[in-house]
């Protein structure tokens, strides 16, 4: 059950402080707090409880204001609790009516926060930031509306958009084919531990003792031959098929495992036919390879890095507007071109301000004939080199042009690298999927939200400095 806030603080003057302490009204968080629309957000967050009776939720405003601190800091969920437990500043972010010394929440409740507040819901978030940073130029104007029967002409193109894609890299072990065979090896000695002592039957010769010090002894060499790769292989296949062979005769005899063991049962079993496909056909890929039995969603995305050649987690496209703000187009698990996904940035960006771009700033895999042709039929300038022969003679205009734009894209790497080492898109500690790609998506929604403070604070520095300017030469010429 859900029951919307009581708008009891209405601004920092609200806020009910213990008697003795001060508070800085131009505090970063409390700034913060009221630049984010968390009415709008509440209306949608309210429909994901049913009505009736139940425990009461806590308000949106608590749930996603955690999750923005937690990955500004990254902190882990406990310290979390204790932070705002310590730091009025974040209790006035969260929305609390006053400073309190115990915690408002328990560390498990941000488990639930994350699975509640999708990444849909995010990205709607930070969509509706960025558009009320830009309310004060006023609406997009249309490009195909009518006035006595004239039609108008198409908006001239204007603004920049720049695209690329990263992958956001899971916090899992290295994959290898042995380390898997054997983690599924021991699970499913486990679950047939588990059968027998339920039901009450023998133990079936699992060979579990010789199994691990094969393991053992191939995984303290140092130097592993390919010859010796495929028998140890072999012989974690023989393991994991006498298991499987094990529990399938068990549920034959209509004997019913336990319902959590029922689906990391099915992702081994297709792990194994994996596993055994490569073996006898002697190759190293499989579509939808599993490389992790725990995060069974997650693919081996090959990224060309000198430091990781294949990462493993979600592959996206962030886009920078004019401005340089970040926006995920696409998001995915599996691998993809992120070629395709060109045309249809260019039109959100339309639909965003009215008109399409002066530019797109891209790298080479974007420059498909598909989408030069698309932008050529807009008017859009596609960044790179033209295709076909080198002119031997080329322009300082054109040179210049090309530098520009090698030198502007480089905006959409520092944002990447800004996410990464600050946000918590570098290595994504979660473990479910829905909560990884709401990670993902918090990671550029606070990127933004502190790239917005940032500007208007060297705004306002700039126009006290001017002013302190313009009082000093008053001062002087009245002296």
């Amino acid at each position: 059950m859900y029951r919307p806030t009581d708008r009891t603080q209405h601004s920092f003057l609200d806020f009910n402080q213990p008697m003795g302490l001060h508070m800085n009204p131009d505090n970063r968080w409390v700034k913060l707090a009221d630049s984010i629309p968390w009415d709008e957000f509440e209306t949608k967050y309210a429909g994901l409880f049913p009505s009736g009776t139940g425990n009461v939720a806590k308000p949106l405003r608590m749930a996603l204001g955690a999750l923005i601190i937690q990955t500004k800091f990254q902190y882990s969920d406990r310290e979390l609790v204790e932070q705002i437990a310590e730091n009025p500043y974040l209790q006035y972010f969260i929305g609390l009516p006053g400073y309190q010394e115990e915690a408002p929440f328990d560390a498990s409740t941000l488990v639930l926060f994350r699975k509640r507040i999708t990444m849909e819901m995010v990205m709607e978030a930070n969509e509706s930031v960025l558009s009320r940073k830009d309310d004060r130029k006023g609406p997009p104007s249309s490009g195909s509306s009518t006035e006595g029967g004239n039609p108008e002409k198409e908006p001239e193109n204007k603004g920049t958009l720049t695209l690329d894609a990263t992958c956001a890299p899971a916090h899992i072990r290295y994959p290898q084919d042995i380390s898997l065979l054997n983690e599924g090896r021991e699970f499913l000695e486990r679950m047939i531990g588990r059968f027998c002592r339920c039901y009450g039957l023998p133990l079936p010769r699992r060979y579990r003792r010789q199994a691990r010090k094969e393991y053992l002894a191939f995984a303290k060499c140092r130097k592993h031959t390919a010859k010796k790769v495929r028998a140890a292989i072999r012989k974690q296949l023989g393991y994991v098929r006498r298991d499987i062979g094990y529990l399938e005769g068990f549920m034959s005899q209509g004997l019913v495992p336990d319902w959590k063991d029922i689906p990391k049962f099915l992702i081994i079993l297709k792990m194994y036919e994996q596993q055994k496909y490569m073996y006898d056909h002697k190759v190293h890929s499989v579509p939808d390879r599993i490389v992790s039995i725990s995060q069974p969603w997650l693919r081996p995305i090959v990224r060309g890095k000198a430091t990781a050649p294949v990462e493993f987690g979600a592959k996206f496209d962030l886009s920078l507007d004019t401005e340089g703000y970040g926006r995920i187009e696409k998001i995915s698990f599996d691998p993809y071109n992120e070629g395709a996904t060109l045309q249809e940035a260019v039109e959100r960006f339309r639909e965003r301000t009215g008109h399409y771009p002066e530019r797109v700033l891209a790298d080479q895999i974007y420059r498909t004939r598909d989408n030069r042709r698309y932008c050529k039929e807009h008017g859009i300038r596609l960044s790179g080199p033209r295709l076909g022969r080198p002119t031997a003679v080329v322009s300082a205009t054109a040179k210049k042009k090309e530098y520009q734009d090698n030198t502007d894209r480089i905006a959409v790497e520092r944002a990447f690298s800004l996410s990464k080492r600050c946000y918590g898109m570098g290595l994504i500690v979660t473990k479910l999927e829905e909560t990884q790609l709401t990670t993902i998506a918090l990671s550029v929604f606070v990127t933004n939200l502190f790239k917005i403070q940032r500007r208007i604070h060297s705004a306002l520095l700039r126009i006290c400095h001017f002013i302190d300017m313009k009082y000093t030469i008053l001062s002087f010429h009245v002296t």
